[in-house]
C-alpha cells in the first residue's frame, strides 16, 4: 500500500435531520460514514477524526459550518461534532441573523439541498489493493451544507417544526426501516 498526502479536500454526505428551534434551524446528521466508499473512491476509516477533534477541543476551537465550502460564508455553528461507531456525527444551528443561513434553511425545508460535506486535510492515507484510498487520519476544518453530496448514504431524516413527539417517533421508525432495507440491499 502506498502512502498519500494531499492538501485541503472535501467529502460530501447528506444531512440526517433538520428541526426548527427557537434560536434558528437545528440540523444533525452524519457528515462522514466509516467504511463507505464514496464517489471519489475514498473510504474513511474509524478513528480518522480522533486526533483532530482532540486538538480542536484542546485549542478551544470548533469545526466551522460553511455554505458550499465558502470560507467567506459561515452560516451557523456546530454545537456537537463527534465520532461514533457509524461515522462523524454533527449537530448544529443555522443562525437566523445570517442571510445565507435563512436561505439555506428555506432550501433545506423545501428539499432543494440536503448535503453535508467535510473540508479536511489528509494526514495519513493508504491505497488498498482495490485502488481505493483509505483515509486513516484527517485534520477536520469544516462541515458545509452543500447541493451535491459525495457520499449520499449519510442522510437527513426529518425537517420542519415538530411539535408532536409521536409524529417524530413515527418518522424516525420509517427512516430506520428504510435504512435497514437499504443496508440489506432491499429496495421494496
Amino acid at each position: 500500500m502506498d502512502m498519500i498526502e494531499t492538501g485541503l479536500e472535501h467529502k460530501f454526505c447528506r444531512a440526517d435531520q433538520i428541526l426548527e428551534v427557537k434560536d434558528g434551524v437545528s440540523i444533525e446528521g452524519y457528515a462522514s460514514l466509516f467504511g463507505q466508499v464514496d464517489r471519489g473512491n475514498d473510504l474513511v476509516e474509524r478513528g480518522a477524526y480522533t486526533a483532530s477533534l482532540k486538538s480542536l477541543i484542546k485549542a478551544g476551537r470548533r469545526v466551522r459550518m460553511l455554505w458550499q465550502h465558502d470560507p467567506s460564508e459561515p452560516i451557523g455553528v456546530w454545537d456537537e461534532v463527534r465520532e461514533d461507531s457509524n461515522g462523524l456525527y454533527v449537530k448544529g444551528r443555522l443562525l437566523p441573523e445570517v442571510g445565507r443561513a435563512r436561505e439555506a434553511a428555506a432550501l433545506l425545508e423545501a428539499g432543494a439541498i440536503e448535503g453535508l460535506s467535510i473540508g479536511y486535510r489528509t494526514i495519513k492515507a493508504v491505497k488498498d489493493d482495490g485502488g481505493r484510498r483509505r483515509l486513516q487520519e484527517l485534520e477536520l476544518w469544516e462541515v458545509s451544507l452543500v447541493t451535491f453530496p459525495m457520499l449520499p448514504e449519510a442522510r437527513v431524516g426529518a425537517k420542519g417544526d415538530i411539535p408532536d413527539d409521536g409524529l417524530l417517533r413515527d418518522l424516525a421508525a420509517v427512516i430506520d426501516d428504510a435504512r435497514r432495507n437499504l443496508a440489506q440491499g432491499r429496495t421494496d
